[in-house]
């Protein structure tokens, strides 16, 4: 089967999560092709995995200082790229198109009339789950922005619908036995560095790791700064004892799976990230902060975890329905790939709440 998997490249967890499955696909008998947009090309790294992989303009959200900026989104989109990369892309030799949110590979799928797979976290938001702050704008672009034929969601819970579970890489247990009781992970990508340094600084009996697109390696007091690196980040992550992030869903996936300690500050104005914050404020998996504050942080990691989840490590399954062809047919996968998640006790309490609301 020939496959051309279109990622959106504006969050780094799409591409971890399109990672797990290049790996997958590159034991397999299966041609796959992958095409990233919504970033500069050069910002990509650790981009091995995928070969020689094709990258567009695309269409990216701007932010600063925590919040995403509407009226700068809008001036900078290049509309007339975009329909142009659209008509450019031949995607008649594909028998599949594999979609994370990426528009151009799902609208020149569209436009020539081969069947695309729509495989996201925001492909869940198309089902009545719980969200926070979604409105009507946030309700046509989840339809519009990526069209699809088949929509496979990828949430921690699948609350009846067609979801599957995030796939997870394995930590080593000799990295996560070796934690630090002080060391906190820090990844706000979207907050000033200016800011964020400040508020580390005066907590001062605690380790920060920092990583920040705008920063160097350096050490300074009680943080030491990072540019942001895959392998180095998976390392930091591990022997981390607790975590303070914007709410992406992917980092999110994997601190509950390493049972790290959580605190969620979602980028403001953007749904998605408040409603993941929202879901794991419910299972009990996350402490949320609207603002960036010292002794809210000082508070927060004063308290306990709720545990792992074990979420499948494994995507064999999933490839091979893919490369099966029956996409119709969601059930038994589904059966297969939940029957691998264990939640904490605490947490399938939370569950049993919410479906009886």
């Amino acid at each position: 089967m020939k496959i051309l998997y279109g990622v959106q490249g504006t969050g780094n967890g799409h591409i971890s999560r399109a990672r797990i499955m290049a790996k997958q696909f590159s034991t397999m008998d299966a041609d796959v092709d992958y095409l990233f947009s919504g970033r500069p090309p050069e910002k990509y790294f650790d981009m091995q995995v995928f070969g020689d992989y094709r990258t567009r303009t695309g269409i990216s959200f701007i932010s600063a200082n925590g919040k995403v900026k509407h009226l700068e989104t809008l001036r900078q989109l290049k509309l007339n790229q975009f329909v142009q990369d659209v008509k450019s892309l031949d995607v008649s030799s594909y028998d599949l198109i594999i979609n994370d949110f990426e528009p151009i590979s799902a609208w020149a799928a569209k436009r020539q009339k081969v069947p695309c797979m729509s495989v996201s976290h925001q492909a869940s938001f198309l089902r009545p789950i719980p969200s926070k702050g979604m409105s009507l704008v946030d309700k046509a672009i989840l339809r519009h922005f990526a069209p699809s034929d088949i929509q496979l969601g990828v949430h921690w819970y699948h609350f009846g619908y067609n979801i599957i579970p995030p796939f997870i890489e394995p930590m080593a247990e000799s990295e996560l036995l070796n934690s630090s009781s002080r060391r906190i992970l820090v990844y706000l990508p979207f907050e000033s560095l200016e800011f964020v340094t400040s508020i580390l600084t005066g907590l001062s009996d605690y380790e920060f790791c920092c990583y920040h697109p705008d920063a160097e390696h350096l050490e300074l007091d009680n943080i030491i700064f990072k540019p942001l690196s895959r392998e180095t980040f998976k390392y930091d992550l591990a022997t981390a004892k607790a975590v303070i992030a914007n709410a992406g869903f992917e980092l999110s996936s994997e601190c509950i799976t390493y049972g790290k300690q959580l605190l969620l500050k979602p980028l403001s104005g953007q749904f998605e990230q408040s409603s993941n914050a929202h879901t794991l404020a419910l299972l009990g998996l996350a402490d949320v902060i609207d603002d960036l504050d010292m002794d809210a942080i000082e508070s927060w990691l004063q308290k306990s975890y709720s545990g792992k989840v074990r979420f499948p490590s494994n995507p064999q399954p999933f490839a091979e329905w893919i490369l099966k062809g029956e996409w119709d047919n969601i059930q038994p996968l589904k059966d297969k790939l939940w029957s691998q998640v264990d939640f904490p006790q605490a947490v399938s309490d939370h569950l049993a709440r919410i479906k009886a609301a």
